[in-house]
C-alpha cells in the first residue's frame, strides 16, 4: 500500500456517520447537543426550547423550530470525539416530516434509537426502525429520561426484542436508591458509574455542563454507600440474571442490524451518556461500501464518488443561497474539485464547500468518504444524484413517499406569483412537500401534496418568512397520490394519462405522472382498466415521459 493510501484508509477510518431516530419528545435534540458538548464544540448546552430568556439548541437552525421547540429539518454537524470525526445527523422526530428522516438514513452507517424511559417503543419508533432494518444499519438503543419514573428497564428489553423483532444486549444497566437513578453499570468493563447528588440537585442538573463521575466497581464499599444496601442487592441480583441468560455480544450480528447494544441514562442531566459515549465511539462503524448499479463502491477507493440527499434552500437568508448536502462514498475531496454528474451527463465543479454547525458553517479544504458537507447548489442538483470523478454508475436511489394531505396554495397577493411558483419550485426540490402541477399546458392551479399535515403549515410560513408571499389553503377531495408507471418499463403516453379512468393526472417536481385519487375505490376502478399500469406508491426516480 502506497503512502497517499494508506493516509487515505487511515482518514476514511476516522469517520464515523451516523443520524438519532425517535418519537417525538424522547429527548433526541438533547441527545444531540450533548454529544457536541462531550465532544467539546460547545461548553454549555441551549435548552431545546426557545422560551424567552433562555438558549435555542444548536442544532435547531429554522425560525419555526426555534419557536416551537420541534425539529423540523435534519440537521448536519461535524465534531472530534476521542480522535475520531463524527458526522452526525439530527433528524425530525415528528412523523410529519419522517420522508426527511428515511432520506437521511440513507447517509448513515449506523444509528442511535432513542427510547423514553416511561413510553418505551412508539409509533414513529417503529417506522423509522423498519428503515434502519430494510438497510441492515447498525443501530445503538439508548433509554432516555432515566431521571423520571418509568418502565422497568427488562421491560424495555423485552419490548424492543419483540416489537422490533431484533435483539437486545444490555452493555450498561440502571442503579437506583429508593428508585431514584444514581448510576450506571457498564457489563463489559465492570465498572460503575455514580453520579453526584448533590450536582444532580444544582443549577447544572440541567446539563450545561459534564457532571462529575466516580468509576468503581460492584465490590467498592462506596457504592454501598451511596445507594444503599437495598439498591446494592437489587443491582447485583440483576446483573446475575443478565449474566444468566448466558448472551454474550456479538459484534458480527450487530454490524448486520441484527443486535442491539442498549443503554440508560438521562441526557438532560448527562447521567449514563459517559459510558456510553465511549462504547458508542469504539463501536459505531467506519464508512461501508456503497450499492451501485455497478456493484459495491468501497469507500477507500483512490476514484471520488458522492451522492446528493439534501437540498436546502434560504439557509442563509440575506442571501437566498440553496445548499446540497452530499455524502461521500469513496475516495478524497479537495475544494474546487471537478466532478461528473451523471443524471445531467456533464462535468460539475463543487462550489464552496463547507461543513456545518447548524448555521455556522467553516470551509472544507478536503472531506473523505463519511463526511457530509455542503456545496452551493444554482439548481443543478436533486435528491439521490450521483457525483463521481468519471465512473459511469449511480448508487441506490432514494425513494419518494406519496403523499396522504392534500391542499391547494392561493396567492394573497397576484403580483407576488412569481416569487409563489418560485418558492414552490425550491421547496419541492427539497422534498418539503410534493408539488403537483397541471398536466402539460393546461392552467389550473398547483396542489401541494403532504406526508403531514404539519408540512403544509411549514411551507405557509417559509413562503411568508423567506420569500415574502402570504397564501392560505383550500381544501381539495383528493386522499391518495399515486405515480403512474408502465409494467413493461416504456413510457406512458399522453393518451393514457388523458383516460377517463385516471380522473386526476398531474406532474411531479421532476415531470413525473401522478394520479390523484379521493379514495381506494378509483384506484381499484384504474387499475382495473388499466393492467398495464402500475400505481406505485413510491417513486425511485424511474424517468418516464409525462405527456
Amino acid at each position: 500500500m502506497t503512502a497517499n493510501a494508506s493516509g487515505l484508509a487511515r482518514e476514511i477510518g476516522r469517520r464515523r456517520t451516523f443520524a438519532i431516530i425517535s418519537h417525538p419528545d424522547a429527548g433526541k435534540t438533547t441527545l444531540t447537543e450533548k454529544m457536541l458538548l462531550y465532544g467539546g464544540v460547545i461548553q454549555l448546552a441551549g435548552a431545546v426550547k426557545a422560551k424567552r430568556g433562555r438558549l435555542a439548541a444548536v442544532s435547531d437552525w429554522m425560525e419555526m423550530e426555534r419557536e416551537r421547540g420541534i425539529s423540523i429539518t435534519t440537521s448536519v454537524m461535524q465534531f472530534p470525539y476521542r480522535g475520531k470525526q463524527m458526522n452526525l445527523l439530527d433528524t425530525p422526530g415528528h412523523a410529519d416530516f419522517s420522508e426527511d428522516t428515511y432520506r437521511t438514513l440513507h447517509a448513515v452507517d449506523g444509528a442511535v434509537m432513542l427510547l423514553d424511559s416511561a413510553k418505551g417503543v412508539e409509533s414513529q419508533t417503529r417506522k423509522l426502525f423498519r428503515v434502519c432494518r430494510q438497510r441492515s444499519v447498525p443501530i445503538f438503543t439508548f433509554v432516555n429520561k432515566m431521571d423520571r419514573p418509568g418502565r422497568d428497564p427488562f421491560a424495555h428489553i423485552g419490548e424492543v426484542e419483540s416489537v422490533l423483532e431484533i435483539g437486545v444486549f444490555p452493555v450498561t444497566w440502571p442503579i437506583f436508591r429508593g428508585g431514584v437513578f444514581r448510576g450506571v453499570y457498564h457489563r463489559l468493563t465492570r465498572q460503575v458509574y455514580l453520579f453526584d447528588a448533590e450536582h444532580a440537585s444544582s443549577s447544572a442538573a440541567k446539563g450545561a455542563e459534564r457532571p462529575p463521575v466516580t468509576l468503581t466497581g460492584l465490590d467498592d464499599p462506596r457504592l454501598t454507600a451511596a445507594v444503599g444496601d437495598e439498591g446494592h442487592a437489587q443491582l447485583c441480583d440483576d446483573i446475575e440474571m443478565l449474566e444468566d441468560a448466558g448472551d454474550s455480544f456479538d459484534h458480527e450480528r450487530f454490524l448486520a442490524g441484527e443486535l442491539s447494544p442498549m443503554f440508560f441514562g438521562s441526557a438532560i442531566n448527562n447521567f449514563g451518556l459517559e459510558a456510553f459515549l465511549e462504547t458508542f465511539s469504539d463501536w459505531m462503524p467506519s464508512p461501508a461500501p456503497r450499492i451501485s448499479d455497478a456493484g459495491r463502491v468501497s469507500p477507500t477507493s483512490d476514484e471520488f464518488s458522492a451522492f446528493v440527499f439534501k437540498v436546502q434552500a434560504n439557509m442563509d437568508r440575506a442571501h437566498r443561497d440553496r445548499v446540497a448536502f452530499l455524502r461521500i462514498c469513496s475516495g478524497r475531496f479537495e475544494h474546487g474539485m471537478m466532478v461528473y454528474h451523471v443524471r445531467l451527463d456533464r462535468e460539475q465543479r463543487l462550489a464552496k464547500p463547507t461543513q456545518f454547525l447548524a448555521l455556522e458553517r467553516s470551509h472544507v479544504a478536503e472531506a473523505f468518504a463519511g463526511d457530509v458537507i455542503g456545496v452551493h447548489d444554482a439548481g443543478a442538483f436533486e435528491i439521490g444524484d450521483t457525483l463521481t470523478a468519471g465512473a459511469r454508475f449511480q448508487f441506490e436511489p432514494i425513494p419518494s413517499f406519496a403523499p396522504e394531505f392534500f391542499v391547494r396554495l392561493l396567492v394573497s397577493d397576484p403580483l407576488k406569483r412569481k416569487q409563489f411558483l418560485k418558492g414552490l419550485e425550491q421547496l419541492a426540490q427539497e422534498g418539503t412537500v410534493h408539488l403537483c402541477r397541471p398536466l402539460g399546458n393546461r392552467a389550473g392551479d398547483l396542489i401541494i401534496g403532504a406526508v403531514g399535515r404539519l408540512q403544509i403549515e411549514v411551507v405557509q410560513h417559509r413562503l411568508q418568512t423567506e420569500y415574502g408571499v402570504k397564501v392560505k389553503s383550500e381544501a381539495v377531495p383528493y386522499q391518495i397520490a399515486r405515480w403512474i408507471v408502465r409494467r413493461d418499463g416504456c413510457p406512458v403516453d399522453s393518451k393514457t394519462l388523458n383516460s377517463s379512468w385516471l380522473k386526476t393526472v398531474v406532474l411531479d417536481v421532476r415531470d413525473r405522472p401522478v394520479a390523484l385519487f379521493e379514495g381506494e375505490w378509483p384506484i381499484r376502478t384504474a387499475e382495473k382498466f388499466h393492467p398495464e399500469l402500475e400505481f406505485a406508491e413510491t417513486a425511485q426516480g424511474v424517468v418516464v415521459r409525462g405527456s
